[in-house]
């Protein structure tokens, strides 16, 4: 594994955070699955997709869906990181006529592919996609990043079905196993076992350290994992990673004595104004 390689995308996964604990100093954002999603987002966007900033609708690029919409925080601070968008464009999150909205819209964001945010549809979206692709015998990959708790809709089962029936080893589901949605997801409504769900299903399963990237690396550059089976990842996170008073929580907005605590403990310098 070339450590330098890990080493910077670390670093961005601790930016992409940064980034999100100040939209979270300016606006309601829902923190806690934006911090979790940073280190797979990191690897996506700096690493394996193949993209274009200059060019967002290049047809040659792989496809990221963002099925657990309202983590768009740390998407976008990954799209401002690559350059589609400057970054200071980011404190705008929920402003009117902002391109940084409290889901991911693909009408206002350069390099969002498709609007999220009513849970339980972007895999079946991935599906679609991933099988066009197919059809018209193009290489484009289909990256699909899901909650765990909107698991819980069966329209993802059937998407799952229908990706194992038509062989779709162009799908990528990434799975953000944070056990927590507004409550503990296994006492809402247990997933588990969940890997064995997915393999069921007829996908290839890997499970994962969603916060160690070097597995994250290894794993997402070893799919499809199996030549005619769509490939998912169970990506064990934590909620609010990287500041841990916010551990668990769905939502957060900070005061100024809270953000400037959360830099903190993320490694980011303080200035004065």
């Amino acid at each position: 594994m070339d450590k330098k390689l890990i080493s910077e995308l670390e670093e961005k996964a601790r930016q992409i955070r940064v980034h999100v604990v100040k939209i979270a100093g300016m606006s309601d954002c829902h923190t806690g699955g934006a911090l979790s999603i940073a280190d797979v987002t990191a690897a996506l966007y700096f690493h394996i997709m193949k993209v274009d900033p200059q060019n967002p609708k290049w047809e040659g690029r792989d496809y990221f869906i963002l099925s657990k919409g309202h983590t768009v925080p740390a998407v976008c601070a990954a799209l401002a990181m690559r350059g589609y968008f400057p970054e200071e464009v980011l404190v705008t999150h929920l402003e009117l006529d902002s391109i940084i909205p409290g889901h991911a819209c693909a009408r206002t964001t350069p390099g969002i592919d498709t609007s999220t945010g009513s849970l339980g549809h972007g895999l079946s979206i991935g599906v679609g996609a991933a099988l066009g692709i197919k059809m018209d015998e193009a290489h484009n990959r289909v990256f699909v990043l899901l909650g765990d708790g909107e698991l819980q809709e069966g329209s993802n089962w059937e998407a799952a079905m229908s990706a194992a029936h038509h062989k779709l080893n162009n799908l990528v589901a990434i799975v953000d196993r944070n056990m927590y949605q507004t409550g503990p997801t296994e006492r809402m409504m247990a997933l588990e076992p969940l890997a064995e769900k997915w393999k069921s299903f007829g996908w290839s399963v890997k499970t994962i350290d969603g916060h160690n990237m070097e597995e994250i690396v290894a794993t997402l550059e070893s799919a499809p994992f199996e030549k005619e089976r769509p490939s998912a990842i169970i990506s064990n996170t934590i909620k609010g990673k990287g500041v841990s008073f916010i551990m668990h929580h769905h939502m957060a907005r900070f005061n100024e004595e809270r953000l400037r605590a959360a830099l903190k403990e993320l490694g980011e310098p303080i200035r004065d104004a």
